[in-house]
């Protein structure tokens, strides 16, 4: 690749690379519906990146001729998505919700699926002034699209792991949601004390054993974040076991799951005297969150 090529060459060249470079299994795409978006879309991003321009003008333009640098530069950025680097640490940002989010290899990268949580949770939250707690936030990405659009929310949000902390709160500052509070500590556990009108969470969810967690599609994700367990329901059931102490009577517990642990995660919830538990499937089909409330 590279080298006097057009870009309309450029992309045909990054599309079949990232078709026969791709050694992401069957296994991770089930465990954690994410290989990022298609391998045109995944070419044509990296391609507008290291070129300056938008995927439009990639469009409107196939015939011009990026310098040797720049095409260089994108094969450079093809090579680490072919070896599995998700494309939102490439770019350095992942689009969620409404917002762009700073993303880098402490932080889980946003799923399509999480906005199904975020959906929820606006249905489900108080009209009004509420106290919500996001846990296990990462990028913030829960937290800060449920506080973009309720202002009158006060949204707090923890994580164990100081880094993650460190993107959420830029990401906070750079899209001017600072009154978002971010504390560390796990789960619950700088929360003593409180209690709220909703908590949403999408915790780590994969067994320890799965193999997906060992493809080259997950290797650069923090496994913190990913795994839970031998049967994957470790943290599920440490957060459904604590949550009616911080919840509001009539609160709501929000929680995204495998898609094969809707019925687990509803059991658990029934067994510990949560009610109006339900569970909602993703555009893809799958039953990917669950909500209940406290009673």
């Amino acid at each position: 690749m590279a080298g006097n090529l057009t870009i309309g060459a450029l992309l045909a060249q990054g599309i079949e690379r990232l078709r026969s470079g791709s050694g992401a299994s069957s296994a991770a795409r089930s465990a954690t519906s994410n290989l990022g978006a298609t391998h045109s879309l995944d070419a044509e991003l990296l391609l507008a990146h290291a070129l300056s321009m938008s995927r439009t003008q990639l469009k409107t333009h196939p015939e011009n001729v990026p310098s040797h640098e720049r095409a260089r530069r994108y094969t450079e950025l093809v090579d680490r998505r072919a070896a599995g680097e998700p494309v939102a640490y490439i770019l350095g940002y992942r689009d969620f919700w409404t917002l762009r989010l700073a993303v880098n290899p402490a932080v889980l990268v946003p799923r399509p699926e999480t906005e199904l949580l975020v959906e929820r949770a606006l249905v489900l939250g108080p009209s009004g002034p509420a106290r919500i707690a996001d846990l296990g936030t990462g990028s913030g990405a829960i937290a800060l699209a449920l506080a973009s659009e309720r202002p009158a929310w006060a949204v707090v949000a923890t994580d164990v792991s100081e880094n993650a902390l460190g993107t959420a709160r830029a990401n906070a500052s750079m899209l001017g949601l600072g009154r978002v509070e971010l504390l560390k500590g796990r789960w619950f556990e700088p929360l003593a004390g409180r209690r709220f009108d909703l908590i949403a969470s999408n915790p780590p969810y994969v067994a320890e054993a799965d193999p997906a967690l060992q493809d080259a599609a997950l290797e650069h994700e923090p496994q913190i974040a990913l795994a839970a367990g031998p049967d994957g329901m470790s943290a599920l059931r440490e957060i459904v076991h604590s949550a009616p102490h911080y919840l509001e009577r009539r609160g709501w517990l929000l929680l995204e799951h495998g898609s094969d642990q809707a019925a687990a995660v509803a059991r658990e919830l029934v067994v510990r005297g949560f009610g109006h538990v339900r569970s909602h499937r993703d555009l893809a089909g799958h039953e990917r969150m669950t909500e209940a409330q406290w009673n």
